[in-house]
């Protein structure tokens, strides 16, 4: 690790690539860009993150040391409890714009998503423009099945917070006479491929979002949170 250059020679670009080099190697693994894109939804307790990532909170924590020394997250402490976000809403876009153009350039992730297009929870997908002109219409119902902590940092207005894990017992809140709309974490999230797919067996009318919270705030469109509730 280089001393801060005194003066703008080789020294002090070595000493810059170096630095930026550490968000690269933040970005390096599958299961900090999963710990990523869970954060990016809103703040997590490091319990409710190594459940949502499936890690133990060991290799969890040293995932989020690696996060934390590249500046992508910051610490709340509540008591006991240690709970963590994304740096701020610029790392969100960052994060955002990184998995989109990693989707746009591997040619595996483009045949995937081809391949995985035709299933019935992706078939006939809802784009957030077509979902804003209907926002407002009595025919259709949101329901949000991200976990509740995600739901209350913020989604789409009138949307119904059902998770995933509860959504076969809810069934009876949802009437069958309207289109269903499942809400997740966007295009790689399969929280809505399970809820829709669920929704379809049963005989309702369902499709999923194509994308998740941060574009619909980025779009321009309003987000409700608990505080506003």
């Amino acid at each position: 690790m280089f001393g801060i250059p005194k003066i703008p020679d080789d020294e002090f670009k070595e000493f810059v690539y170096e630095h930026i080099s550490r968000v690269g190697k933040a970005f390096s693994s599958p299961q900090r860009l999963v710990i990523m894109n869970i954060l990016s939804q809103g703040e997590h307790s490091v319990e409710s993150l190594a459940k949502q990532s499936n890690l133990s909170i060991p290799n969890l924590s040293r995932h989020l040391q690696l996060l934390k020394a590249a500046n992508l997250v910051k610490i709340r402490r509540e008591g006991k409890y240690i709970f963590y976000r994304l740096s701020d809403e610029e790392t969100s876009i960052f994060y955002m714009k990184f998995k989109d153009f990693a989707a746009n350039r591997i040619a595996e992730i483009r045949a995937a998503l081809e391949e995985i297009s035709s299933y019935p929870s992706r078939a006939k997908t809802i784009t957030i423009e077509e979902l804003r002109e209907r926002l407002n219409e009595e025919s259709i119902i949101i329901i949000d099945v991200r976990p509740r902590e995600e739901f209350k940092e913020g989604h789409i207005p009138g949307a119904i917070s059902i998770p995933l894990e509860e959504l076969e017992k809810r069934l009876n809140e949802l009437p069958k006479d309207k289109d269903i709309v499942a809400f997740c974490r966007g295009k790689f999230c399969v929280l809505g491929d399970k809820a829709v797919n669920l929704l379809l067996e049963k005989g309702y009318r369902a499709r999923r979002i194509e994308d998740g919270i941060i574009e619909w705030k980025l779009a321009g469109l309003p987000v409700e949170n608990e505080s506003d509730e």
